[in-house]
């Protein structure tokens, strides 16, 4: 007489595999392992609500992160941050062709466009996910960490959006060159998403964050030494 033996169902198990595939991809990185999550969660969201591809995504995608050492608030408010962003990234992004419909402009005119201005804000999850004292903007708090520290991951933060929004309009206080926006580029990344530079050049490369101040400090200065616009 067979026996029938039932395949037990494993609900963890897709979440293991993509998380054990996504560390694997990425040699152990924290910083590849979130750039391949963050890349997951544009493209489910491109085909799904932000709600579908945050519930989705936060079973598939954020294992992989917390099993890296990220808290599990953190890992779940970066799936849930690109899931909203994955609505004005194209080919399909809703909310650009809705305002598109809405004014009669065209529409992937109007989504470029969308995307170009959001584009800063695509680096900033990064903050709270490879940086320690990153949990900060989440208002909260590692051990050892203040108010203070709060403080200084918020202007951090600020500075380097702002560097990156400037790079990407090409203005500042003033039309900027190329070279100018490959400055602003670099030191946004500085302030925003240092474990980058560390990811690629190890180590040795001291205060990252510092470097960035002070190279946006300079290409400013040097926006404010220049000729002022002319007013129409």
């Amino acid at each position: 007489m067979r026996r029938h033996h039932r395949r037990r169902h494993h609900p963890d198990r897709p979440r293991a595999q993509f998380s054990e595939i996504a560390i694997q991809a990425a040699g152990g990185s924290l910083v590849i392992t979130a750039l391949y999550t963050a890349l997951i969660v544009w493209i489910v969201g491109l085909a799904v609500p932000v709600t579908a591809s945050y519930i989705i995504c936060a079973v598939v995608a954020a294992p992989a992160l917390i099993k890296l050492g990220v808290p599990d608030y953190a890992a779940h408010m970066f799936v849930f941050y690109y899931a909203v962003l994955s609505e004005v990234s194209p080919p399909t992004a809703l909310s650009p062709f809705a305002a598109a419909a809405i004014t009669g402009a065209g529409p992937y005119r109007t989504t470029l466009q969308a995307w170009k201005y959001t584009l800063p804000a695509f680096v900033l999850p990064f903050v709270f996910v490879t940086d320690p004292d990153g949990v900060g903007l989440l208002l909260a708090f590692k051990p050892g960490m203040g108010w203070g520290d709060v403080v200084v991951q918020i202007a951090l933060a600020a500075g380097g959006l702002a560097a990156l929004s400037a790079a990407c309009q090409g203005f500042a206080r003033r039309a900027l060159a190329g070279w100018e926006r490959a400055g602003f580029v670099v030191a946004g990344l500085l302030m925003i998403f240092p474990a980058l530079v560390e990811a690629f050049f190890g180590s040795g490369v001291p205060a990252p964050h510092l470097i960035g101040v002070a190279l946006g400090a300079v290409l400013l200065a040097l926006q404010w030494r220049g000729p002022r616009p002319a007013v129409a």
